[in-house]
């Protein structure tokens, strides 16, 4: 029976099929490799994250009221222990950290964008509105294909923008 499923799998890859190269297709698939990327490069960051929490936000915190240490809090129901200290820290832990990614990455990253985006200029329509019906047709047009009424005359730069935008 070993030998038989070994047979199998090896002949599957001779003749360019089979479940091995099936895998392989699926491991070297760009998304994947994208995937695995973004983890490590995701842990790595969370690594920074966390000792930039540990090691400099909370001692700054601490500075002003005390070291936030909810560790201890709990209660008892029944003899079972409820550690809810503990989640509180984590809470604000979280709170923290997501502070911290929004003001420090997501929020100059969006600004980054937001200049980037006012600085390309704006393309040149490609469809008017017609008079009658207001429905988008070609700026060259000069009847409407919906409703046939007829159209204003487009100007040059109007033509030669729609047409631009047909290369």
């Amino acid at each position: 029976m070993q030998q038989r499923l070994t047979g199998g799998l090896t002949q599957g890859v001779r003749r360019g099929g089979g479940l091995l190269m099936e895998f392989k297709e699926f491991i070297l698939r760009g998304n994947v490799v994208s995937l695995a990327v973004a983890v490590l490069i995701a842990t790595a960051f969370g690594a920074v994250v966390s000792s930039l929490t540990d090691n400099i936000i909370t001692p700054f915190i601490g500075m002003f009221g005390g070291t936030p240490d909810f560790s201890s809090l709990k209660f008892s129901i029944n003899n079972s222990e409820f550690g809810y200290g503990q989640f509180v820290n984590d809470v604000i832990s979280f709170l923290i950290i997501a502070a911290i990614i929004f003001f420090l990455i997501i929020k100059p990253m969006n600004t980054l964008f937001e200049q980037t985006r006012r600085a390309t200029p704006p393309l040149d329509p490609t469809e008017k509105k017609c008079t009658e019906c207001l429905s988008d047709i070609p700026v060259a047009a000069v009847r409407c294909k919906f409703c046939t009424s007829p159209q204003p005359a487009a100007t040059a730069a109007q033509t030669a923008a729609a047409d631009r935008s047909l290369d």
